[in-house]
């Protein structure tokens, strides 16, 4: 069975095709591994095996992992929260039927940080997540079940979602290849929301084709999702190992003087960038000169919308609710209070505070302009600029407890990944290196709509890196 462990998804699909390995044991070895899986990674696992009809479409039958923040039909969807306990959705994501269309199984639901909040998933109402390349670390977050699962090789692929770096992040700490689209490339219907002006859908996968696979048959538009928009032209599988040309810019203000880049991740990103000079390419420096404000302006913007998003919460309609003796006042505050981890509590309080009367302009709407001010910085860099790269994380993944107790330190783990988010532009952190014995990602942004270049680029440097993700495997705890 070790050989079925080898392959990536691409692999192991074109192995389904060939007939030389039956759809059904590629689900079976998946399904079996996810059960024994001992990271905390999983929320739920299939309990049958389906037949062979699976191999029917693109994706042949690879069985596919999905965030629990993803509705699915019938299946637990809980976004990492007591207060959706055992919630089981009448449909299922737009995303998640188009895979399972495309001949992706749904096998399993991961675990992460109450919705999506958190860069480590410690803050799951089910547990922290541990790291498959040393499991008193965190694996990132908040799609860090997803990260742990593919680098531990108990998931194929997985979905997860990224609102200011929950899938790049997560994947610098594992050692796999994470991806965010272009907002609004990807339909949001049927995720539960956190953010709903960041929130987006992207794929973690052992390595860059597995990405391009996979994200071809998630883009697109659809009527159920207001924000979601046609996807210009069409992706396609990554060839090239070439760089020659592509100009890219390392931004100052995110590089240079920047206080808890450690010296390890700093050594491999300065590595990746003489290598893709060896390759062809042109580096420089840029200036995005709103970046640093990118951080403060995140944190008025998603706590604001979260605080919204989540007033649903009630325990009315649907999820937890805790009686009273009292009125419908304090059904609500039991409810909430019982249902809400602190890190959520946290964040509707500044949330709502940032919207309330008499704040609003000075909080939420100078947020917004900064956010404007992002997005105007990034194009213009891309007018000189291919590609943006930077660190995906300022260090490797920490201890788990480290930080819990520093809301600031935590947050800042996003510094490189916010402004991407902010701008609503694709990015995508392979990893680069290894920095103590753990991984290093390097993050690549361009344009919006621009993931096939991205995907071209990434694919080059992953073949110059030579990075052996299989080491997550070895080191973890299977």
């Amino acid at each position: 069975m070790s050989e079925i462990l080898d392959l990536t998804a691409a692999a192991a699909g074109a192995a389904v095709r060939s007939g030389e390995l039956g759809a059904s044991e590629l689900f079976e070895f998946y399904r079996q591994r996810a059960q024994d899986d001992q990271l905390n990674a999983f929320t739920w696992v299939a309990e049958a095996t389906p037949g062979e009809a699976a191999i029917d479409g693109p994706l042949s039958g690879v069985p596919l992992a999905v965030k629990d923040l993803f509705c699915t039909k019938g299946i637990v969807s809980q976004s990492g929260s007591r207060i959706l306990e055992g919630f089981r959705p009448p449909y299922s994501a737009t995303v998640v039927e188009q895979l399972e269309n495309a001949g992706a199984p749904l096998f399993a639901k991961t675990n992460q940080d109450e919705f999506a909040m958190g860069s480590s998933n410690e803050n799951s109402a089910f547990g922290p997540v541990f790291n498959p390349w040393d499991v008193t670390r965190v694996p990132g977050g908040s799609s860090g079940g997803s990260a742990a699962a593919v680098a531990a090789g108990s998931a194929p692929w997985a979905l997860g979602t990224d609102t200011g770096g929950s899938i790049r992040q997560p994947a610098s700490f594992c050692g796999i290849v994470g991806l965010k689209p272009t907002y609004g490339a990807v339909s949001r219907y049927g995720m539960i929301a956190f953010a709903s002006s960041l929130d987006q859908a992207g794929v973690l996968t052992r390595d860059v084709t597995d990405a391009a696979l996979l994200l071809s048959e998630m883009v697109g538009r659809d009527p159920r999702d207001s924000t979601s928009l046609e996807y210009p032209g069409s992706l396609v599988l990554p060839t090239g190992r070439d760089l020659s040309g592509i100009r890219l810019g390392v931004p100052e203000e995110l590089t240079e003087g920047v206080e808890g880049i450690e010296p390890g991740v700093r050594a491999v990103f300065d590595d990746a960038l003489r290598t893709a000079e060896s390759m062809g390419a042109t580096v420089e420096t840029c200036r995005l000169p709103h970046a640093p404000h990118a951080l403060s302006a995140y944190y008025l913007i998603a706590p604001a919308e979260a605080s919204a998003n989540l007033s649903r919460y009630d325990g009315v309609r649907f999820g937890l609710r805790v009686e009273g003796d009292g009125d419908l006042k304090e059904m609500y505050e039991r409810t909430r209070s019982a249902g809400f981890g602190p890190e959520v509590k946290r964040r509707i309080m500044l949330g709502t505070y940032a919207l309330s009367s008499g704040y609003y302009d000075a909080y939420y709407g100078r947020a917004q302009r900064v956010r404007t001010k992002i997005a105007e910085d990034f194009n213009t860099a891309f007018e000189s600029f291919d590609f943006i790269v930077t660190p995906t994380s300022p260090s490797v993944a920490f201890k788990l407890g480290a930080r819990t107790a520093d809301p600031l330190a935590m947050y800042l783990s996003d510094y490189f990944t916010v402004p991407m988010s902010l701008a609503g532009i694709p990015a995508i952190s392979i990893p680069a290196g290894l920095s103590e014995g753990l991984p290093v990602g390097l993050q690549i942004a361009g344009p919006a709509f621009s993931e096939q270049r991205i995907l071209e680029a990434a694919y080059a440097l992953e073949g110059a890196f030579a990075f052996d993700a299989s080491g997550a495997r070895r080191s973890g705890s299977k």
